[in-house]
């Protein structure tokens, strides 16, 4: 590339600009091959984008200076010197004086000049214009990939069958309200049912995943067990020891686990789903020896302000020590301290969270022992009902559902 040296401004971008030209043209090293993260290419485009707005910012200063040069050459008729005071454009004055013998070169010189930076300018506004496209197609890109993304969750499986594979062995997996995953009516665009019951009671008698939403509530995800007697919303499963248990007020309030597998759903979600009536609380026990047992209570949960009280009606009061009265069982942990001892905390010297009352009746969240340890102060700490197999005997399966009290009337 040339340049005609006849205007400092015009001589500066122009060198500038060949520099520019001249490293694009030359061979760049080898590198190995790397493909470039979104961020990273979002700031290039940024980068370019600044690079061509300076570059236009500069043509239109030198094109300012090139007009006043233009208006002193016509006001002093092309001679080769005009009288001004010393200093007051000597940012205009080019560094080189028009020969004195030829003062009609003049304006050829500065239309010469004047065609390179039109050209120089219609080249650098191409170059924005096109940095601009490729920043408006990557937006574009992405998206197309975060749609992409969203599709292919909706292709998964839709329904999940009791034979997928358990978790692994201790692992300590998400907490239940950040789980995402396959449901039966994930795409259904009606208002979302209250809980299984409803789903049952809109024709639905598959067991599996569902979305639901509670009065009051966000929707999220429960685990449905449909029988003949309606729709269950499983609330609680233990089953091979893969899920840590022995967690605080808050993991038992928001739930945690995998509703596919062992898991709790969660104080604030259960107490959402059975509200301010009697729902029916179904609890199936398994021991090491293959025997199951089924038990089925009418019970209310209160709310976060009553420490997630379990309220349990007298029959069921007078086998946990209360005389012909109801009993209110506060929920307790190791670090919120509910039972109805005052000189214990139950969830400290057994395990998990759980409805403790004196600590010796039951305990389905206690600890996971494969093998029933021979010491007896360790056996208590684990999965207990003591009115089936006795408080020592540590159960090896466990499953907790709830149905509103109507549909069993019904």
């Amino acid at each position: 590339m040339r340049c005609a040296p006849t205007a400092g401004a015009a001589l500066v971008l122009c060198a500038a600009t060949a520099g520019l030209l001249s490293a694009q043209g030359r061979p760049a090293p080898p590198e190995p091959p790397r493909f470039a993260s979104w961020d990273e290419v979002n700031v290039l485009a940024h980068g370019l984008l600044q690079l061509g707005h300076g570059l236009r910012d500069h043509v239109e200063r030198t094109r300012g200076q090139l007009d006043k040069l233009e208006r002193r050459l016509g006001v002093c008729g092309g001679r080769a010197a005009c009288e001004e005071p010393e200093g007051a454009a000597a940012s205009l004055r080019p560094p080189q004086t028009l020969p004195s013998a030829a003062p009609e070169a003049a304006p050829d010189a500065l239309q010469s000049l004047q065609t390179q930076i039109r050209a120089q300018n219609s080249r650098i506004e191409q170059l924005f214009q096109k940095v601009a496209q490729q920043q408006r197609h990557l937006e574009k890109q992405q998206l197309r990939i975060q749609k992409l993304q969203s599709q292919v969750g909706l292709l998964a499986p839709v329904h999940l069958k009791h034979g997928v594979a358990k978790p692994a062995r201790k692992k300590r997996l998400p907490k239940m309200d950040q789980l995402g995953g396959p449901a039966h009516n994930v795409s259904l665009l009606h208002r979302l049912p209250r809980d299984c019951q409803e789903l049952f009671e809109n024709g639905e008698r598959q067991s599996g995943l569902f979305q639901i939403q509670p009065q009051g509530s966000p929707p999220f995800l429960v685990n449905c067990k449909m029988t003949s007697d309606g729709g269950w919303t499983v609330i609680q499963r233990r089953q091979d020891g893969s899920v840590d248990f022995n967690q605080s007020w808050e993991a038992y309030k928001n739930g945690f686990g995998d509703p596919r597998g062992e898991f709790w759903l969660g104080l604030e979600k259960i107490h959402r789903i059975m509200g301010d009536q009697d729902s029916n609380l179904a609890v199936q026990l398994q021991d090491w020896e293959g025997d199951t047992e089924s038990l089925q209570f009418l019970v209310h949960l209160g709310g976060e302000d009553t420490a997630y009280s379990l309220r349990l009606p007298a029959p069921l009061a007078s086998k946990l020590g209360a005389t012909g009265v109801d009993l209110s069982l506060p929920f307790s942990t190791w670090d919120q301290d509910h039972d109805l001892l005052g000189n214990k905390n139950c969830a400290k010297s057994l395990s998990g969270g759980w409805w403790f009352g004196t600590c010796g009746h039951s305990n389905l969240n206690g600890q996971y022992f494969r093998t029933i340890p021979r010491q007896r102060q360790q056996r208590k700490k684990g999965i207990f009902w003591k009115t089936w197999r006795g408080r020592y005997y540590p159960l090896q399966a466990t499953t907790m559902s709830i149905q509103p009290r109507v549909a069993a009337a019904s």
